[in-house]
């Protein structure tokens, strides 16, 4: 089983392509789904209009993600209609797909972690119980926090603070390593409109 990170961007385009970024995601989902890949969704940022994407930051997980990747890494034209300038003559959108192997990133260590308990609160500041089962965690070289209160359990909320903490500082890694790559391939004027790995044609609507 391996692991990798997918970051699908739109880059600096305009909405259109933070649309296609968002159907591309859909897509890319489904797809891995039918492979029996696990995908697991660490940070998304939205657009303007509705259902568009400015980014977004996929952990998948199986035995084919090399030739998953292969499929997928690079520029992605989607030809369509805006939806949102109904008259616009232009029908080429370009987003970019890029992949970060897991072992790019620093490892997890539970070590970097701070975990320290508190009431859960309920509506209004009430106390659900009296018992501290509520769990923060801080990922003390990053200083990203976490809360978990979904269990009434210390213990599963522990591991569920754990976990979210753990997917939040993957994600924050991912992005300091697409910074340093930002003059490659985050740009939109970097994407290569003339040699696209998939295109599609379609409605955006």
């Amino acid at each position: 089983m391996k692991k990798a990170i997918l970051q699908i961007t739109s880059g600096k385009g305009p909405a259109e392509c933070c649309r296609v970024a968002a159907l591309v995601q859909q897509l890319i989902i489904k797809q891995a789904n039918q492979l029996g890949i696990k995908t697991e969704a660490l940070e998304a940022i939205t657009a303007g209009e509705e259902n568009t994407l400015l980014s977004s930051i996929l952990m998948i997980e199986g035995d084919n993600v090399d030739a998953f990747i292969a499929e997928w890494q690079g520029s992605i034209l989607w030809i369509g209609q805006s939806p949102f300038r109904k008259n616009h003559k232009r029908k080429n959108w370009f987003i970019g797909v890029e992949c970060f192997d897991i072992k790019q990133l620093a490892p997890w260590d539970i070590n970097d972690v701070k975990l320290e308990t508190c009431r859960a609160s309920g509506p209004g500041g009430q106390n659900v119980n009296k018992v501290e089962t509520a769990v923060r965690g801080v990922h003390i070289s990053s200083g990203i926090q976490v809360m978990a209160m979904d269990s009434r359990s210390q213990l599963e909320n522990k591991k569920l603070c754990l976990n979210r903490l753990e997917a939040k500082v993957m994600a924050w890694q991912t992005e300091q390593l697409m910074e340093q790559q930002q003059d490659k391939w985050l740009q939109h004027h970097s994407l290569q409109r003339g040699n696209p790995v998939k295109t599609f044609r379609g409605d955006l609507g």
